[in-house]
């Protein structure tokens, strides 16, 4: 089943961060990734429980990103694969990375990756400056390895049948979800794009 990801992102968010992870729980997206580059130490550690204490209430699964501290489902970015075997870390449970390339997507899959995020997809204002990698780098990424491939970057839900017709296992979504009026209708409107690939 094609799977809805939310990336958070507090900085961005339109009203009380935990409110708003409250909302989007509560609408049941098939995982958070907990992250915040703004935040670190105690503070991302207070905030991360909060977080898993309400994706725990709602039985959605949550990400968090790599740190000491957590020893369930985690995403990291490359560099941190690179720099932290994943052999050492068998205390994980469920391990993503994010990838921006073909090669990088073969390298998480071979150390023993889960799932990677592949982006940016399309053109977002996260990343005004840099050049959207598009749906043939999708497409390769996707072909290139055998574990779940997520699609990040600009994607909502009129583009989201791209996203699938691509090969992309799921797409994960950060500022939307952090703005949106309605967290439980967009994601009824993000599954509904996306089935659109299936008809």
């Amino acid at each position: 089943m094609f799977k809805i990801i939310c990336v958070t992102d507090r900085k961005s968010c339109k009203e009380d961060f935990l409110t708003r992870i409250e909302k989007i729980a509560s609408a049941k997206p098939d995982r958070i990734i907990f992250r915040d580059k703004d935040c670190s130490g105690k503070k991302y550690t207070e905030f991360a429980f909060k977080v898993l204490d309400i994706s725990n209430k709602y039985n959605v699964p949550c990400s968090m990103y790599f740190h000491p501290d957590f020893t369930g489902d985690t995403h990291m970015t490359m560099p941190m694969l690179q720099h932290f075997p994943l052999s050492e870390m068998n205390y994980l449970r469920l391990i993503g990375v994010s990838v921006h390339s073909v090669e990088e997507a073969k390298e998480a899959e071979s150390k023993g990756a889960d799932y990677v995020t592949a982006g940016h997809i399309f053109a977002t204002q996260c990343k005004p400056d840099l050049a959207p990698r598009g749906l043939d780098f999708l497409r390769k990424v996707c072909e290139s390895v055998k574990i779940p491939v997520y699609a990040i970057g600009g994607i909502n839900p009129q583009n989201i049948s791209q996203i699938a017709q691509a090969g992309a296992d799921g797409a994960c979504i950060m500022s939307e979800f952090m703005t949106c009026e309605n967290p439980a209708e967009y994601i009824k409107d993000l599954r509904k794009g996306a089935e659109l690939n299936e008809s």
